[in-house]
């Protein structure tokens, strides 16, 4: 795979006078792909019905003739105001019940069936002018889905469309009471109509409602996905796509990228950082010009697992944002940085965002690779090494790691919807074993449980899975020669009750959690020899051999020879000896590595990238300060 890059371009934001100079410019600025259109609808449809696509015609015609490969997106996360005109209802409704006006964009309701028909209308219309365009190389549908909150609705298109849901998955109103545990404060419902959307109650509604809810959300933006792929795939044989954000876990990736032939994401290291990260004061102080070591590279390797092998960055920050709470400009190297770290991941393209920095609305603060006025801005010119780097280095093959980290989207919104603690969050925990792995220097695959099956790995973690069943854990065994489960793993069935089994219920471990606690952030449970839990401590019991016990004598760590059970959350020291202990069980080399650099394998090299604002010097190798450093790796078999 020979890694290319791209860059997003707004056509409709330019003189047309200006087109074929700014195609010139990208190419040969060494970029090869434009994704443009995602939200151009407004000049392609000024008019219900009234089609004006001329512009879109000869900017493709301009793009195409300098030598660019187009994405072209359809524009339906920006639907015009005359839309609203049409489908009063259509907007999204907050947790309060206020709509979400228009004004900005990502106004809508996934369950708006007639807003779902335009897109199809509109998608259909699009893929029959451009299907078979020679130019249009890829199809990004939609943008961004989830972000700014907009996953979840509490209007009336989503309310009935919940009930017709609830009916489908519980076959009667009876089924659904037993199942939600409805006795409880007199919640029982006599017909599906009686039952309302989880907000505005008056205190914490039922758990196993508010769960549903959140697989219906997410139910909802798959079939709408799903409508446009339907609308498209007859119509052109390029890639269809999706630009997913960081940290965005309300619909299931998985599942959308399942009717998909890439999955893509949006990189803002430094707005992430920022704005979606818990860290303390000092690391996020060290780190504040080049975002956070693991931050990238975890969604690296979520979306190349969600696209079954296939990813690009779909937008790479390459200077300061507009939307965090602050937005400092990238260190010199950066921007190259994080480039190279994508492909050493697998990505096959990196597209910067954006061509030009917009000197208008909401985005006149983002920065882009030249200025309002026409001028290189700083990122340019580590967009031009980066394609000289690529141009040398050559075809990059992405590599199976030896370890690899399960994660599941239900278990997030189980965990967000009855944390037991303000420091319990899924995804926090994930990251915290994540973060670990790389610690030691080790290449780490994301594996959904759908993707068990044809797995073979050293070592699985699987924290915090929130269903899990004697099949499932059957697959993690034979997934790998080591499997690490908890904390919180198996402690809910699919409708959010405490199983029968009890907790995590396992046969194949004689282990139970007897009690479990959440601790507030300065109060932590020390283990014998180093490290501690923080945030949640569970008490387990059962003849399951105790592997590492907490300062009190009670089980930290139990396992089998295949399987072992994690009784809280772990501090990074204490990661830091499961990782060791566990690498140690079946045969890993680690290759530990200093704070701020990390290391990625690929089939023919290794890449070391440096986070530090100073070099760093590592098993005989120098970094610079924010570097990368590409080894050429061995032949099997040779020294």
């Amino acid at each position: 795979m020979n890694p290319e890059l791209g860059v997003c371009y707004y056509p409709e934001h330019w003189p047309q006078s200006m087109w074929a100079e700014d195609a010139a410019r990208i190419v040969e600025a060494g970029l090869r792909w434009v994704r443009i259109g995602e939200f151009g609808w407004s000049r392609m449809e000024p008019e219900p019905g009234r089609l004006t696509f001329d512009w879109l015609d000869q900017a493709i015609e301009t793009l195409g003739a300098a030598g660019l490969k187009v994405v072209l997106g359809t524009p339906t996360a920006t639907p015009p105001r005359w839309m609203l005109d049409r489908h009063p209802d259509m907007l999204a409704v907050d947790e309060n019940g206020q709509p979400r006006k228009f004004g900005s964009r990502r106004h809508y309701c996934f369950s708006h069936p007639g807003y779902v028909d335009e897109c199809v209308r509109i998608a259909r219309i699009m893929g029959e002018r451009y299907g078979r365009n020679p130019h249009v190389a890829g199809w990004q549908i939609d943008n961004e889905y989830g972000c700014h909150d907009t996953t979840v609705s509490y209007g009336e298109p989503a309310r009935q469309a919940f009930r017709r849901w609830l009916a489908e998955r519980y076959g009667s109103v009876a089924a659904l009471n037993a199942a939600w545990g409805n006795v409880f404060w007199s919640m029982e419902y006599g017909d599906f109509d009686q039952i309302d959307l989880p907000n505005l109650t008056v205190t914490e509604p039922n758990p196993a409602h508010v769960l549903a809810f959140r697989r219906f959300s997410s139910d909802q933006v798959v079939a709408f996905n799903r409508a446009q792929v339907q609308a498209l795939r007859p119509l052109t044989d390029a890639p269809l796509l999706h630009n997913y954000m960081g940290r965005i876990l309300d619909f299931d990736h998985f599942e959308v990228g399942a009717d998909l032939d890439i999955a893509t994401w949006d990189s803002y290291p430094i707005g992430f950082l920022s704005d979606r990260l818990e860290a303390d004061a000092a690391h996020k102080a060290t780190f504040l010009q080049q975002g956070d070591p693991d931050m990238q590279a975890f969604h690296h390797d979520l979306y190349r697992a969600v696209g079954r092998g296939r990813w690009w960055v779909m937008e790479q920050q390459p200077g300061p944002v507009n939307w965090a709470p602050y937005n400092p400009a990238p260190l010199p190297g950066m921007v190259r940085l994080w480039s190279l770290e994508a492909v050493a991941h697998g990505a096959e393209v990196v597209s910067y965002f954006r061509w030009r920095q917009a000197p208008f609305a909401q985005e006149q603060m983002h920065a882009g690779l030249l200025t309002p006025n026409n001028q290189p801005a700083p990122g340019l010119a580590e967009a031009q090494q980066t394609a000289a780097d690529l141009a040398a280095l050559g075809p990059v093959e992405p590599v199976q790691a030896r370890v690899a980290i399960l994660f599941d989207y239900p278990s997030d919104w189980a965990w967000a919807t009855q944390p037991q603690g303000a420091g319990f969050n899924y995804f926090r925990l994930v990251f915290s074993a994540y973060r670990a792995l790389r610690r030691a220097g080790l290449s780490v695959d994301v594996v959904p449980a759908s993707g068990l099956d044809d797995a073979d790995y050293d070592l699985i973690l699987a924290p915090g899975l929130a269903t899990l069943d004697d099949a499932l854990a059957d697959r993690l065994r034979a997934a790998a020669k080591l499997t690490v489960l908890g904390p919180r793993t198996g402690a809910i069935t699919a409708d959010f009750q405490i199983p029968a089994q009890g907790r995590p219920g396992l046969q194949a471990l004689d282990c139970d959690v007897a009690l479990v606690e959440s601790l507030p952030p300065e109060i932590t449970r020390p283990v014998q020899g180093g490290g501690a839990a923080q945030h949640w401590v569970e008490w387990l019991t059962g003849d399951a051999p105790d592997l590492l016990t907490f300062a009190d004598g009670t089980p930290a760590l139990k396992g089998s020879d295949q399987l072992w059970y994690l009784a809280g959350f772990p501090d990074e020291d204490l990661w830091d000896r499961i990782v060791g202990m566990a690498a140690q069980k079946v045969g890993l080399t680690l290759h530990p590595m200093p704070p701020g650099l990390r290391r990625r394998e690929t089939a023919t090299h290794d890449f070391l990238i440096n986070y530090n604002a100073t070099p760093v010097d590592w098993n005989g190798h120098s970094i610079a300060a924010c570097g990368v450093a590409i080894l050429k790796r061995n032949p099997p078999g040779q020294e």
